[in-house]
């Protein structure tokens, strides 16, 4: 299993991912306000794996406090939450392991529990849901590995693998579970400009897996459609809304777009973390813009001329209506997404014999 982060007794170390393909090197958390770094500059990426860095990093900042009062630490708690929520606005997931944590951190205080109980705690949560994580992807993996095709190409856009995640991955976790069934499935990773997530990432990953991946230009994906030439696309999500529109990584969209012109079937697979039911449509959901130099520069050299205005959003949103199903650790959800999205939470939240659909 590619060990994307990992929680050890110095702090929390990080699989470089921009580094990769080439480089395979670490970068070792040792407080929250690195961990909040590492997040921004995506050192970690993907949804999931946001969502679990960002439950490490209140912990961690918790565990090193030298607080000796509750409403000292009560004091740092909100500046580290504040902190780590400042850093990448669109994966709610990152919002959603704050969260995990805050919330037991008042439960604990509330119950007057002693500061060191608190922190060993929090630690053991926010490690529990590294295996959370990695069980969630393999459930994703069991639900949706009979909607692959038996055998053919299946298109992915930007990484939703093992990297994405703790482990394994989610739309990739479902690939790799379809071939662990039998399934004789090669793999079109689209480039995913301007960060090259899929020629960098999901090839990297999916090759150390043996599983055969050809690299598209992303702009390549509608003539090998038109050929016949895809059987399926699946990609991850980092914000699905109550009604089921779905924010991933730009270029998502004309993809979707492309696969229901052409009857392709258009698959996402995400946790339950990733839907924000707060979030009604596509529209409210909110999308990061990054730096003009990720697209004017390539390998530190500039490729666009000076003058030139740039627009670099990290993600767009995909309507519901181009989704033929969402995949999650708890089942397959179907259209329409706002009575099934609705009726999985409530289920879930009903408790864990209720939680499968």
């Amino acid at each position: 299993m590619i060990p994307t982060l990992e929680w050890l007794p110095e702090g929390v170390n990080f699989l470089d991912q921009t580094k990769l393909p080439l480089e395979e090197t670490y970068v070792l958390a040792t407080d929250y306000k690195q961990v909040a770094t590492v997040i921004r500059d995506m050192i970690v990426r993907g949804a999931p794996a946001i969502g679990v860095s960002a439950a490490m990093g209140v912990a961690l900042g918790i565990d090193r406090s030298t607080a000796t009062d509750i409403p000292s630490l009560n004091a740092e708690v909100e500046v580290i939450s504040r902190t780590l929520a400042e850093t990448r606005p669109t994966a709610v997931n990152l919002f959603w392991g704050i969260e995990e944590i805050r919330s037991l951190y008042n439960r604990l205080v509330d119950g007057n529990t002693p500061i060191p109980e608190i922190k060993a705690a929090v630690v053991a949560r926010a490690r529990q849901m590294y295996d959370e994580d990695i069980a969630a992807c393999k459930s994703m993996g069991a639900h949706g590995a009979s909607l692959m095709p038996q055998q053919g190409t299946v298109l992915t856009h930007c990484n939703a693998g093992a990297l994405a995640t703790c482990g394994y991955g989610s739309a990739l976790g479902v690939i790799r579970a379809a071939i662990e069934r039998g399934h004789k499935i090669d793999v079109y990773a689209d480039e995913t400009r301007p960060f090259l997530q899929g020629a960098r990432l999901t090839a990297w990953e999916l090759l150390k897996d043996n599983i055969p991946t050809t690299i598209l230009c992303d702009n390549m994906a509608g003539a090998l459609m038109r050929q016949g030439r895809i059987q399926a696309v699946i990609v991850g999500a980092d914000r699905i809304a109550a009604n089921g529109d779905t924010a991933n990584k730009i270029g998502t969209y004309s993809v979707a777009v492309l696969a229901k012109e052409h009857g392709i079937p258009f698959y996402v697979a995400a946790p339950l973390s990733t839907i924000d039911v707060n979030t009604p449509d596509g529209d409210a959901i909110p999308i990061e813009q990054r730096a003009a130099t990720e697209v004017t520069h390539s390998n530190g050299k500039q490729m666009t001329p000076n003058g030139a205005a740039i627009q670099n959003p990290a993600f767009d949103a995909t309507p519901a209506k181009y989704i033929t199903a969402i995949i999650t650790e708890h089942g397959v959800l179907r259209a329409p997404y706002d009575q099934s999205i609705r009726k999985m939470v409530e289920k879930v939240a009903a408790g864990p014999e209720l939680a499968t659909v």
